[in-house]
């Protein structure tokens, strides 16, 4: 019988009483293991080998769990520092805790969501109070998941809680893969083979250009290829749907005339607000909502910008002009925070302090991210992506800012957009703009808008009119993709499955 070199040796180290791994076997005759489980199935098709599969799981660490294995998990560190800093039930300062626990960047929201989620305490007006009555019997110094780390770590998998690695692959802490293994036995028809012997006869498994030019390929005898046979999944690199939203967003703002704005995350809160005729007692001023950073202020403002902008507040504009009458500080307006919005960048670029004085007409735009302290929600993030845009012109009117909106959504497939009139600080008119979910038909807020009132744009040195808007880019992926919680693509809880699978939508 002739048979080709790598199944008269997978027979040869194979037994009729004994099971082996595919794995086992490549390593003793050192071939490849893929070449050997091609072997095992092409003698199983001739009914001379037995081929067994079982499915087993592997559970590793990842390098974001292998620091929280040494660190620790981020809502123990947050939880351990207000214990520290106020005990049990005593309110503690959210800033406070973030620098004292040593959480950076993403942390932050990993350490609010989870501490809520276990019942460690509240989170109430930028504030932690540690409450073991929330949820008696949970213990952060005997936590489930940390402990479930470390087990990991030790290859003590075999016990695990199912929902518990769930939890941590849902948070990127731990990769599960599942393995075929493969398991050959020799039948008695390859039994029989072995004692009536085999003949090795030297199979191709290629055409080159060697063969083609010799001529010899007519001669060889090529390798059978199973095309049903299992292949090793890979997940490649692939960039998220969110930076694909946003880079299409900024395609279709570009083709639309607009050139595109960059500025700073963190910036005076004159900037962010006091331009925009945002009073400074104005309750989205205050820690409940923005993040105030813990860095020396932001001096050197622009003197003559920063005297017209106070003016506009303690004395309005014009004529008719009134003012907030309320507290005006030049040091409240040098503090810096995360901007809240990036209408920060708006105001840099009409004031002319980020590329000089403008001439109208003029085209701006931002897909940059934002921050606000926001409950958590399904469509609510600590931070997200806000579509900023404006226009500067002569005579601009409801109609044109209308029209822009039309012009834009009907980009992505989206034509059912509704208005509602509503109220900002800093232009008039104004309304909020709304898209039908398409799962769930309910109406959701995708953006707020209106035209520059006089008292921003005066100061500013802005003579003509001006529509802006800023838009939820991850409420535009909604519309798209018809998510119900953005959680689900962004964020340490996003599926992951979803992401590697989900369709890129034109």
């Amino acid at each position: 019988m002739r048979v080709p070199e790598t199944q008269v040796a997978l027979l040869e180290a194979a037994s009729a009483t004994d099971t082996k791994t595919v794995a086992q076997i490549a390593e003793e005759l050192g071939e490849d293991t893929a070449a050997v489980t091609r072997a095992a199935f092409e003698l199983e098709a001739e009914g001379l080998l037995s081929v067994d599969e079982h499915v087993a799981e592997d559970v590793s660490l990842t390098e974001e769990g292998e620091q929280y294995l040494e660190e620790g998990l981020p809502e123990i560190r947050l939880h351990d520092a207000a214990v520290e800093a106020g005990g049990e039930e005593a309110p503690v300062v959210m800033g406070q805790l973030i620098g004292a626990a040593a959480l950076e960047g993403q942390e932050v929201d990993i350490a609010l969501s989870n501490f809520a989620r276990k019942g460690f305490g509240r989170i109430e007006g930028g504030e932690v109070v540690v409450d073991p009555s929330e949820q008696p019997g949970i213990d952060p110094e005997a936590d489930p998941e940390e402990e479930a780390l470390e087990a990991i770590s030790e290859g003590a998998t075999g016990y695990l809680d199912g929902g518990i690695l769930d939890r941590l692959e849902s948070r990127g802490l731990v990769e599960r893969t599942e393995t075929t293994i493969r398991s050959v036995t020799l039948t008695d028809d390859g039994v029989t083979a072995l004692m009536e012997g085999l003949e090795v006869t030297e199979t191709v498994g290629e055409v080159t250009p060697e063969l083609l030019t010799s001529g010899e390929w007519e001669d060889v005898e090529f390798s059978e290829y199973n095309v049903e046979a299992d292949a090793e999944t890979t997940h490649g690199g692939k960039e998220h749907i969110l930076r694909q939203t946003a880079n299409r967003v900024k395609d279709v703002l570009v083709g639309m005339g607009f050139q595109e704005m960059e500025g700073p995350h963190a910036d005076a809160d004159f900037w962010i607000n006091d331009c925009l005729f945002m009073p400074q007692d104005h309750p989205a001023r205050t820690h409940w909502d923005r993040f105030a950073l813990d860095v020396p202020r932001m001096e050197g403002l622009p003197d003559d910008l920063v005297d017209r902008v106070e003016d506009a507040h303690r004395n309005g504009v014009g004529e008719d002009g009134d003012g907030y009458h309320s507290p005006w500080s030049e040091e409240f307006a040098q503090a810096v925070a995360l901007r809240g919005h990036t209408t920060s960048l708006s105001m840099r670029y009409l004031s002319g302090e980020a590329t000089g004085d403008l001439e109208p007409p003029q085209r701006y735009f931002s897909v940059e991210k934002v921050y606000r302290n926001d409950t958590l929600d399904p469509t609510h993030l600590l931070e997200f992506f806000q579509i900023e845009g404006w226009v500067m012109a002569e005579d601009l009117s409801v109609r044109d800012l209308m029209g822009t909106f039309t012009e834009f959504y009907e980009q992505f497939g989206i034509t059912d957009i509704e208005f509602k009139p509503h109220y900002n600080p800093y232009t008039e008119p104004s309304f909020e703009l709304f898209g039908k979910h398409p799962e769930t038909g309910e109406l959701i807020e995708i953006g707020n808008s209106g035209i520059f009132r006089e008292e921003v744009l005066s100061p500013l040195g802005v003579e003509c009119d001006v529509m802006a808007w800023g838009l939820a880019l991850e409420r535009l992926l909604m519309l798209m993709y018809g998510f119900e919680d953005i959680r689900d693509v962004h964020g340490t809880l996003c599926d992951l499955d979803l992401l590697r699978n989900v369709e890129v939508v034109y």
